[in-house]
This record gives structure tokens, C-alpha cells and sequence, in this order.
């Protein structure tokens, strides 16, 4: 099988015979039910591959659908005109990229329809014009594609870099980035008689206020239950795309049919889109996996979320905050430009997703969605809150050795020594608020990203919630952590709460932790195990 890693043209993909996981049944209700769409979905998960099909579908290629769900749905191939703005490739840092993108686009177009635009105007209405022109001239509405429309503002959120606007005057780049797109998308609402199709990708929705002001707004669909398999990989197509080269895998890996497809999805499912809880795989990630015959952080090692690691130095809240709670949509969904509320970046992103939604109150839990994203994004935000002396990932893979072997005396010294290596300026809180918010969400990180390798059991029990519990094949450990206390005092807690009463009948054996952390030092001072 040949995967399309990294390609995103339609046509490459079918006439060279890589895999292509069918969407056309979706693709066709997209066209037949609606006119102007918006669909916000992460980085790499398949939104250029998405645009790419619409523009073949749109220009009337037939031949490279034969054999698709589609082919037996249209009746009457028709043939539109197509613009297809593609801001995947650019870099908007410097000031004046965004503009002269779109002014090289508006020309381009211009002489292939033989128009003379009015250089009066501003792009925007030279785009307007020209599609009025197409319909008045050929009787044909417009197609316009626009993939990744808010890359121009990612690029430099939160940046503070600058550049000068017309009259000379510095200005953000991001401000002036934001007031082009914002007058080139109201010429949407000006040729709305002249448009057949709308559609616009991109990893985030920025408010009403700021981009799409002027803009007739554009049915969102992003968390519509009727497309939330429009992009990534469902379970069936899963079984049904690769099943043969999955069994090749597990074959490689050494372990059995089941087993594998439980390892892929831990580590690439987990994504939901709508209160439907439809489980998406990265494709990203899958396509990699399978083409390499390997488990490995693909999608997170593609690109740094530097933008997300900015938000959240900023804000008070930290992962651990933002984690395993229950939202309102509109308190994930529309993006302010406010750092002080990192969280619909954080889940637009894919960094966060959809676990669970509660009908009683129309409210979602957001949280991690798989091992990849936990280990990757857990360790990016440890080794910039945390600054180690040595990479947080290095640290934690001998802590997951020590645990699988209960070697308690190695993990020990390991948890002490890493702390250790935090530097003071890390470290130093004002307040006892501070120190045991510090103390706990480092636990946090931690915890989270050996969850990666080992079970992480987070079960409430009936009287109440153990600080840990890991699970091992052979062992489970139970700990309790104390913050300028005693390890004694942990351990009481222990038998006092019966954290380890639903592992009675359990024939691992059960290590009941105490763990005493000082603020004074900075780490580990206490540490006794029953």
C-alpha cells in the first residue's frame, strides 16, 4: 500500500494510487445542503486533502471520482469557476507578506479571465468585482476555497512583532493582518449573488468581532454531528483501509492482532467532534505509523504548538486546571484574543477534545485526547514550566523503568534528583498558595505523561480520590503525596481512606507510597513504603 504522506492534492493521490480513505458521500451533502461553510479542525488532519477534493469536484473532473460513493450520487457533472486560497506555505511574520499574497492571487485571476481591475480599490473589492464579472459574462456562480484562513494570524499571535500600515504608523503585525482579512472576507458579503460555494478551514474561529465582521457568517460545522467524520479516520475506515497492513504490523511488533489495534488506538484515537462521540484517529499519525511500522509521536513532532506554550505562560490557569472539567461550548468554541483564556486554543488546536457530553446541562469534559498528545504536549509544557537541567521525557522513561521492575529505591532517588535539578527561580513561591499549586501540578505533569507507558488509574473511589495509582502487570502503586508534612502522614491517610480496599482480591501486589515533598528544599525529604 502506498500511503499519501504529506500529499495533499486529491488528484496526486488518485491517479497514482495512494490509499484514499473515501469521504465523497460527505463531501456530496456538504455541496447539496449549504452554500458558506466553516470548519475548524487541528493541523494535519486532513483539511487541505478536503479542499483539494472540492476543487476537483467543482471543476467538473469526473474520471478521477469513478468508483467513489460520489460517482453514484451526482447525476449532472457541472463545471464552476474556482479560487483556491491556500495560506499553508507562507510565513506572515514579515509585515507585508499577507497583502502581497493576496494582491499576487486578485492579479493572477484577473488576467486569466481577462479582467482589468480597478487598482482604486482595495483587494477585496477588486475580488468582488471580478466575481460579479464571471457570473455576468458566463452565467456561472463562483467556487472560492480558502484553506488555513487563520494561519496569518497564528503565525504572529502574541508576538508583538510590528511593521507599518498605509499612512506609515507602526502597528502589530497581527493588527494589521487581522484588518486586511477582515476587509478581503467582507467582499463575501458584497458577492453573495455571484458565489456558488463557500469554504473556509483553519485550526481556530476567531469572534465575530474580529475577522468576520462585514462577513455573511458562514454555517459553522465544525462540531455539527453530520460532519464530524469529514476529516481524520473513523474506526470502520480503520478495519476497512488497513486491516491487512495492521496484522502486518502487529506481525513486526511481535504481539497479536488485538493488541496492536489497541496500542494505535490509545495512542491515535480518542478525537470527538460533536456530542455524537464519533471516535476520530489522527491521520497524520496513522498513515505514519502504518508506513512505518512503528508507534511513534508523529503529529506532535511535525510542529511545536510555540503559540500554545506563549498563551500559557500568560494565564493562571495551567494544564491541571484546564483539564477533566465540564464547559459550556461557547467557552471552547469562539476564540478571543484574550491570553487569559488559552482554552479554546488549547482545544481548536487539538490539544484538547471532546471525552464526554452531559445532557442535563449541555455541558462537555474536555481533556486530553491520547497518549500522543498527553506525552508530547504534557513534556513540552514540563520542560518550559519546569526547566530542568535535562529533557523532562529522558527523566520520566527511567522513572517508567523503575516502576515496571519495582525497583521503589531507584524511583525514589530518581523523583528526588529530578526535583532537585529544578532551578530555584522555578521553584520560589511567595505564598503557601503558590508552593502547593506548584507541588501539585508538577505531580501533575509527571503522572501525566507516565500514563503514556503505564496505567494511570484516575477511579474516585467511594471515600474519596488517591493522590496516584499506577498499575503495572505485576504491581499496583498507591501514593500519597504531603507538602511539608510527613511520609507517615501520607501512609496514614492511606489506610484511613482505604485506597487500596478495591484491590483486596487482586493478586498483584500492592505498595502503598508516602511521599513528603519540601518546599524548603525543593524536593523529596520523606519516603516510606508498606
Amino acid at each position: 500500500m502506498k500511503y499519501p504522506i504529506g500529499i495533499q492534492d486529491f488528484k496526486t493521490i488518485i491517479e497514482n494510487g495512494y490509499a484514499y480513505v473515501d469521504k465523497t458521500a460527505l463531501v456530496y451533502r456538504l455541496v447539496t445542503e449549504g452554500q458558506v461553510y466553516f470548519l475548524s479542525r487541528p493541523r494535519r488532519f486532513g483539511k487541505s486533502l478536503l479542499v483539494s477534493t472540492l476543487e476537483y469536484y467543482f471543476r467538473g473532473e469526473k474520471a478521477l471520482f469513478d468508483g467513489l460513493a460520489i460517482s453514484n450520487l451526482v447525476k449532472d457533472w457541472e463545471t464552476y469557476p474556482v479560487f483556491h486560497i491556500d495560506f499553508n506555505s507562507n510565513d506572515f511574520t514579515r509585515g507585508n507578506t499577507l497583502k502581497d499574497l493576496l494582491d499576487a492571487y486578485v492579479e493572477k485571476w484577473e488576467k486569466e479571465y481577462g479582467f482589468t481591475g480597478d487598482t482604486r480599490f482595495g483587494v477585496g473589492e477588486r475580488f468582488a468585482q471580478l466575481l460579479a464579472h464571471i457570473h455576468q459574462h458566463t452565467g456561472k456562480r463562483s467556487v472560492v476555497l480558502i484553506d488555513e484562513y487563520d494561519k496569518p494570524l497564528l503565525d504572529v499571535l502574541d508576538t508583538g512583532y510590528k511593521t507599518k500600515d498605509s499612512n506609515g504608523d507602526e502597528i502589530l503585525i497581527e493588527e494589521y493582518n487581522r484588518n486586511i482579512l477582515k476587509g478581503f472576507y467582507s467582499t463575501f458579503k458584497a458577492a453573495d449573488a455571484d458565489l456558488q460555494f463557500v469554504l473556509l478551514t483553519g485550526v481556530t474561529k476567531f469572534s465575530q468581532v474580529s475577522v468576520f465582521s462585514g462577513f455573511n457568517q458562514p454555517a459553522d460545522i465544525s462540531m455539527n454531528s453530520n460532519y464530524e467524520a469529514l476529516c481524520g479516520i473513523t474506526e470502520e475506515e480503520m478495519e476497512q483501509m488497513f486491516h491487512e497492513q495492521i496484522d502486518e504490523m502487529a506481525n513486526e511488533q511481535g504481539i497479536s492482532p488485538k493488541e496492536m489495534r489497541l496500542v494505535l488506538k490509545r495512542h491515535y484515537d480518542g478525537y470527538h467532534f460533536s456530542r455524537r462521540m464519533k471516535d476520530i484517529y489522527n491521520p497524520f499519525s496513522v498513515l505514519n505509523a502504518l508506513n512505518k511500522g512503528e508507534i511513534s509521536d508523529f503529529w506532535f513532532a511535525s510542529g511545536t504548538p510555540t503559540y500554545l506554550i506563549r498563551l500559557l505562560n500568560h494565564t493562571k490557569e495551567n494544564l491541571n486546571e484546564l483539564t477533566g472539567k465540564y464547559y459550556d461550548a461557547s467557552d471552547f468554541v469562539d476564540y478571543r484574543a484574550d491570553v487569559e483564556r488559552p482554552l479554546p486554543m488549547i482545544y481548536q488546536s487539538g490539544y484538547l477534545t471532546i471525552k464526554a457530553h452531559d445532557r442535563l446541562t449541555n455541558t462537555y469534559l474536555l481533556d486530553l485526547p491520547n497518549n500522543e498528545v498527553k506525552r508530547g504536549f504534557a513534556t513540552a509544557i514540563a520542560n518550559n514550566y519546569l526547566q530542568s537541567r535535562t529533557p523532562v521525557l529522558t527523566e520520566m522513561t527511567q522513572l517508567v523503568r523503575s516502576l515496571a521492575s519495582a525497583n521503589l529505591e531507584a524511583l525514589r532517588k530518581q523523583l528526588t534528583s529530578f526535583f532537585a535539578s529544578i532551578p530555584y527561580t522555578m521553584r520560589r513561591k511567595d505564598t503557601e498558595a503558590e508552593r502547593e499549586r506548584y507541588f501539585h501540578y508538577t505531580f501533575y505533569l509527571i503522572f501525566r505523561i507516565i500514563s503514556t507507558y503505564l496505567v494511570l488509574t484516575e477511579k474516585q473511589q467511594s471515600e474519596g480520590r488517591a493522590d496516584c495509582i499506577i498499575e503495572t502487570q505485576n504491581d499496583i502503586y498507591i501514593f500519597e503525596f504531603k507538602l511539608n508534612g510527613t511520609a507517615r502522614q501520607a501512609l496514614d491517610q492511606i489506610e484511613a481512606m482505604g485506597y487500596a480496599r478495591p484491590y483486596t482480591s487482586d493478586p498483584r501486589h500492592i505498595h502503598r507510597i508516602g511521599v513528603n515533598f519540601s518546599s524548603k528544599t525543593g524536593t523529596i525529604d520523606d519516603w516510606q513504603v508498606e
